[in-house]
């Protein structure tokens, strides 16, 4: 019985584990951010994101994610000479909360300007969530746009 409840405990916790491997952590910021729009490619669809839209004159790119109970993230990346910006649209709570927790002891409180949470990262980038309500109301969901914006001596690596 004992080996039963154990095995079941073990289960559970994998799938635990691995129900957010597809959803961007702050170690998956910091790794994109350092990284070409080539190994961004390669990183994020190895997540299970699909490339939607690539522009290789403008530098642009957009995955998207679909998750069950039809949330999403949207991932939008740009480079600007060896500078990545990035942008991640959501209705995901899970996605928020997983950066948001990473990211909280950050926050910049002078920064914050109405519904914008500001957070400033030394050495890494500057990251700016809004949250808006969905479309139609639904007062479950919320719709999340994170914008980072990559400091200056931050740049990609070839």
């Amino acid at each position: 019985m004992k080996n039963l409840v154990l095995a079941v405990l073990l289960t559970c916790s994998t799938c635990v584990c691995f129900g957010q491997k597809s959803l961007i952590s702050y170690e998956d910021l910091k790794y994109i951010l350092h990284n070409n729009l080539q190994r961004a490619d390669t990183f994020l669809m190895a997540k299970g994101y699909t490339l939607t839209l690539k522009n290789t004159k403008t530098n642009n790119r957009i995955y998207t994610l679909s998750i069950k109970g039809g949330s999403h993230v949207n991932v939008s990346l740009r480079a600007d000479g060896k500078r990545l910006f990035m942008e991640l649209e959501t209705n995901a709570m899970e996605q928020y909360d997983l950066l948001n927790n990473s990211i909280s002891q950050y926050i910049h409180t002078k920064g914050a300007i109405g519904d914008i949470q500001t957070y400033v990262i030394k050495n890494l980038c500057e990251i700016y969530i809004t949250t808006n309500d969905t479309m139609p109301y639904d007062p479950l969901k919320k719709d999340y746009v994170v914008q980072i914006i990559s400091d200056k001596n931050i740049t990609a690596y070839d």
